[in-house]
């Protein structure tokens, strides 16, 4: 059983310091490398999927998650407000006070809709001590998250969207969910009270999971204040559930802020939130993703995708011409010399490297790399050119395949 803390200080890919608090994790070098790369391949689906990306600062006023309608339900995991010049400004513990206030800054007319707008963007919830642990229960998160603005009549299509987004991510990252939850809201003063659209939301998410042919379950106690959400939920390698993204559809917030749209009959018209996170936190996605794999992260998220293996110190040069090459490509690569041990216990030592390359005499002097993959194929021996081409391929198609067809 893989637990992500014990990897992440093993791989070098993330640690904590007293200093720094708890729930608090700084990223090593290799671990910023996957954080990047995850972080990149989000935008890229989302660019692709029609998204435009904005930034928005991580701090608001008071009064901002007062009408937002966060300090009233959701306070308790706040932070308390600081004084400034005589204003109470708060860490945000969500994105979509400011998406709102991003869209309601200018007229919107109905032909801008759907707008989708996504961000990469810093949260903090105070979590307690003892539900911290590793990269899953944070302070500080990084959130990939997005608000859809469109009409009712897009919503369900806009929602059955955002569930394939996630449905692809989870594909390239090597990973499944577990089970899909449509959260309801429970008893007591927690969630917002108007039945009525509690209802419309609620009927829609369920239009999009039955269209979706996923099974679901529904229950009661787990929706956001402002409304019900489809979670994607995941399981750790120790039985331990947790939600990994989200798709919600908020009828609730535009009403707060007095967002709307001009129609086509030139009347003002509200418009609805489609909130949904794809890998929901960078961090639990990055501890799933090494649990799931014990370390071994699919080629394209891979810190080191290719080590370079001279056997003996004559190849070293070339050896560091093919990694220069390699990483001209795109490529994340690393030469590992004679003066790290035999060539055995540098196998050994590159055992979670997707590629590894062994450069005797003769590849050296004839241009071609010994290939080894990860999971103890050995493809043959490739000239450096073809060898790099379809490891390029294969990266830059994603997925988990360490190798395709020739």
């Amino acid at each position: 059983m893989h637990d992500h803390r014990r990897l992440g200080r093993e791989l070098g890919l993330f640690d904590t310091d007293p200093l720094m608090g708890a729930g608090l994790p700084y990223w090593l070098p290799d671990g910023a490398v996957v954080r990047h790369t995850l972080e990149e391949y989000v935008r890229e689906a989302e660019r692709a999927a029609g998204y435009r990306h904005v930034y928005s600062p991580v701090l608001g006023k008071r009064e901002l998650y007062e009408l937002s309608g966060h300090w009233d339900h959701y306070r308790d995991d706040m932070y308390p407000p600081m004084e400034l010049g005589g204003e109470q400004m708060l860490l945000r513990p969500s994105l979509c006070p400011h998406h709102a206030l991003i869209f309601r800054s200018r007229a919107r007319s109905h032909r801008e809709l759907p707008l989708r707008m996504a961000e990469l963007g810093g949260m903090y919830r105070s979590e307690r001590s003892g539900v911290l642990g590793g990269l899953t229960r944070v302070r500080a998160i990084q959130l990939n998250d997005a608000h859809i603005f469109c009409t009712p009549y897009q919503a369900v299509e806009e929602a059955a969207g955002a569930l394939a987004l996630i449905s692809r991510a989870y594909a390239d990252l090597g990973i499944r969910a577990s089970r899909h939850r449509l959260s309801l809201p429970g008893g007591g003063g927690k969630y917002v009270a108007d039945p009525a659209l509690w209802r419309r939301a609620t009927a829609l998410l369920r239009e999009v999971l039955d269209a979706s042919g996923v099974a679901y379950e529904a229950v009661e106690g787990e929706a956001a204040f402002y409304g019900p959400k489809i979670d994607v939920q995941i399981t750790d390698p120790a039985g331990r559930e947790s939600t990994l993204s989200t798709v919600q559809i908020d009828f609730h917030q535009p009403e707060r802020f007095g967002l709307h749209h001009i129609g086509p009959d030139g009347a003002r018209h509200r418009p609805v939130m489609v909130h949904r996170s794809v890998i929901g936190s960078v961090e639990r996605a990055v501890a799933h993703v090494l649990e799931e794999h014990g370390g071994a992260f699919p080629p394209w998220l891979a810190p080191v995708q290719l080590v370079v293996l001279p056997v003996g110190a004559d190849q070293e040069e070339r050896a560091h011409a093919v990694a220069r090459e390699a990483t001209a490509l795109g490529l994340r690569a690393e030469v590992s010399g004679p003066d790290e041990g035999s060539l055995g216990a540098r196998i050994r030592r590159a055992r979670l490297v997707p590629y590894q390359a062994v450069l005797g005499a003769r590849e050296a002097d004839d241009g071609l790399l010994a290939v080894r993959l990860r999971d103890g194929r050995r493809p043959g021996v490739l000239p450096v050119a073809e060898f790099l081409r379809r490891v390029g391929q294969r990266v830059r198609a994603r997925g988990t395949a360490l190798w395709d067809p020739a």
